[in-house]
């Protein structure tokens, strides 16, 4: 893959170039399987589109360092989670075609020629780009331990011996030393050796160390961890000849089921399937171009993959490779004025309870801040002597999480606190279920869902004895409750004090907490308990109006065929829709008799795009939502989650504005073509990001 293959601006590769040419006449059933993409390969074009951004010169650096994080990291969560999951499939003899009709056996192989060059364009844009381009932000990173001066060597040796070295366990395979267990996604180095004295030759593993970084600087040069072991492996073999020393890594399938209806213990079960994760079969092992076949052979051999499965490089990249210590500026520190700045014509600054009692509020993170709103909306519940009670939804957080440190003190000074922890959010079950601890150790009363569903929703519900009654605080929003991903994600919410909301939140967390599952909603949509019916009844009534239909909608994916077969009714009635779908899209647009009047973009810039907003309709009577629910056939079947209805106006015309703002974005914006390719559009900076970051820092 050439480098001017994947540019700055214009025309991406796409993954569905590995597919044949799919015509569609016209008069074909909505089953038809062309008229669906590939979800695998969607994925990967995302991906694509990902490592655009970091091969753009027009933007600096250090972001597109963090573009190049962010594509490794992508593929691979791939691997782990959608490869893992089709050759547990193909193991498994289960047949999950999905409406594109292909396999489990045939996406393995599609992917196959879509990663491969994907992966090498990945190394080449590190190698041949951005470890140079680091040169004019004031870093200068060495490819090899050799490019060191005999000082920077010495220092880095003292380094060695003080601090790596004790962590640093060779595991030798021999007739009395099986093969070493090799943990996901860890680096490791494979030492070929030979005694001088026997003449015989002998394999060893050494794990690269999770130091406090990946790399080291040393009199203003950076070099890789793994530098700096591979060229002082003498002190761990002493007496050995080193003929060779390569690294490898393994990404293990992270597609591990469970039958949680038939499981008597949750927590028991989780554990059990993160030690199940752990010990998962590898789908994945990269190595180095220059590792000898004879050494790649034994580890294709030991791990038990096929040679399909290995991928080759110049170097290794994990999202650590390209981040570095680049340290800059976050320049998104504004936040709402209704909640943390004095409105101008106030005598005094409102709390956020005074705030969204007089009127909703929208929050619009990370260009306001997570702190100053949402965090401080928790934090001043926790103290106010007039809130009785705090509910929240907990699906991912961080491990130094101050809104779960607010609800302990609100538990530890008498207030009823209830979190619904999702145990199965893949990946953070091990960071949930130790908040869960720290939580019913304070007092808090923690609940794990519904069995069978994930509760995906965002939510948190404050009540507060004001007057003669009570009256609940609301907050929905599309992200969670994460103080470090709400610097880097796009996410909106909305406090409401709406009798009719927090009745509706009110019984879904007894669904939540209590196991009553028969409730009935004045507003809110609720999945698996109607969701998807009235989407598919909002998109109904706008193919009704038919040339005077309008549907507007932002998601990160779009996957579920009853709401796509009914987009293209209400496409072919001549309803205009136009889609803001960040990553994997089955829906094809723009084809003649069905979707000609569907218009994809995908948004990729340096904030991802975690938004869901759904508009029906034009102008002030148009139904607007928000909530945490993609248009995905798992959130609405298999997860409890949240649509809210937008009822203030001026919440409604800011996010109509924005989808419209966002559907015109000129430079971050890639149109999706019925072929399946993406074609940038070809704007100049700065993009839809750069000007909300400025309209926010001037409020």
């Amino acid at each position: 893959m050439s480098r001017s293959s994947v540019p700055g601006a214009g025309k991406a590769p796409t993954a569905f170039a590995a597919t044949a040419p799919r015509p569609i006449p016209a008069g074909q059933s909505l089953d038809d399987p062309r008229l669906y993409f590939n979800r695998e390969l969607s994925w990967l074009d995302y991906v694509w589109r990902l490592l655009a951004r970091a091969r753009d010169p027009r933007i600096a650096v250090v972001l597109r360092l963090e573009a190049l994080a962010a594509t490794v990291d992508f593929l691979d969560e791939f691997f782990s989670k959608r490869v893992g999951g089709l050759k547990r499939q193909l193991l498994s003899n289960v047949a999950e075609a999905g409406p594109d009709r292909y396999s489990a056996r045939e996406q393995l192989s599609l992917i196959r020629k879509v990663a491969v060059p994907l992966y090498e364009a990945m190394v080449e844009t590190w190698t041949m780009d951005l470890r140079g381009a680091l040169v004019g932000a004031g870093i200068r990173v060495l490819p090899s331990y050799d490019a060191l001066t005999s000082v920077q060597q010495r220092q880095l040796r003292r380094f060695f011996v003080r601090n790596l070295l004790p962590a640093l366990t060779p595991l030798a395979v021999d007739p009395g030393h099986p093969f070493p267990f090799i943990s996901n996604l860890s680096l490791s180095l494979a030492v070929t050796l030979r005694h001088p004295s026997r003449g015989t030759d002998h394999f060893a593993r050494v794990k690269i160390p999770r130091f406090r970084q990946r790399w080291l600087e040393v009199d203003g040069c950076t070099i890789a961890l793994e530098e700096v072991v591979r060229h002082n492996l003498n002190d761990l073999f002493r007496g050995m000849e080193i003929t060779g020393a390569h690294v490898f890594r393994v990404t293990r399938n992270a597609d591990v089921r469970d039958n949680e209806e038939e499981a008597e213990d949750l927590l028991s079960m989780i554990s059990d399937r993160l030690r199940r994760r752990r010990f998962a079969p590898v789908v994945r092992l990269e190595v180095e171009s220059s590792m000898p076949k004879t050494v790649r052979n034994l580890l294709i051999h030991h791990l038990t993959i096929d040679k399909a499965d290995v991928f080759e490089g110049a170097v290794l990249l994990d999202p650590g490779a390209s981040r570095l210590a680049v340290s800059y500026g976050n320049a998104v520190d504004s936040s709402v004025v209704r909640l943390s700045r004095r409105p101008a014509k106030l005598e005094r600054v409102l709390s956020c309870f005074d705030a969204i009692r007089e009127a909703d509020v929208l929050v619009h993170q990370p260009y306001d801040c997570f702190e100053d709103t949402v965090l401080r909306f928790v934090k001043e519940a926790a103290v106010d002597t007039s809130v009785v009670a705090i509910m929240q939804t907990l699906y991912r957080t961080s491990e130094d999480s101050a809104m779960l440190a607010a609800l302990i003190r609100a538990a530890k000074a008498g207030k009823r606190v209830a979190v619904n922890v999702e145990a199965k959010a893949r990946n953070d079950e091990q960071l949930n279920m130790a908040w869960a601890e720290r939580l019913e150790d304070a007092g808090v009363r923690v609940t794990y869902g519904v069995p069978g569903l994930k509760t995906h929703a965002k939510m948190t519900l404050v009540v507060r004895e004001e007057g003669d009654g009570t009256v609940r605080y609301c907050h929905v929003g599309t992200g969670n409750y994460n103080s470090e991903s709400a610097r880097v994600t796009s996410d909106v919410g909305i406090f409401t004090a709406d009798p009719e909301i927090g009745a509706d939140m009110c019984q879904l967390f007894n669904v939540l907490m209590e196991y009553a599952p028969k409730q009935e909603y004045r507003k809110l949509l609720v999945s698996p308990a109607g969701m998807r019916e009235a989407f598919l009844r909002l998109i109904d009534e706008q193919a009704a109006s038919r040339r005077r239909g309008r549907i507007l909608a932002a998601m990160n994916e779009l996957d579920d065929v009853a709401i796509i077969q009914a987009l293209y009714r209400a496409a072919a009635e001549g309803t205009r829709i136009d889609l803001i779908v960040r990553g994997p899209c089955r829906l094809r647009p723009l084809v003649a008799g069905y979707s000609e009047n569907i218009r994809v973009i995908s948004i990729v810039g340096r904030f991802r795009e975690n938004l869901r907003i759904f508009c029906f309709g034009s102008g002030p009577t148009a139904s607007v939502f928000i909530g945490s629910a993609d248009w995905r056939r798992y959130h609405l079947d298999d997860r409890v989650d949240i649509a809210l209805p937008v009822a203030c106006p001026a919440i409604h015309c800011r996010l109509r504005e924005f989808l419209k703002m966002a559907i015109r974005e000129q430079c971050l914006a890639w149109d999706l073509q019925a072929g399946g390719g993406y074609i940038r559009r070809q704007g100049a900076p700065p993009g839809l990001h750069a000007r909300l970051m400025g309209a926010h820092t001037q409020v």
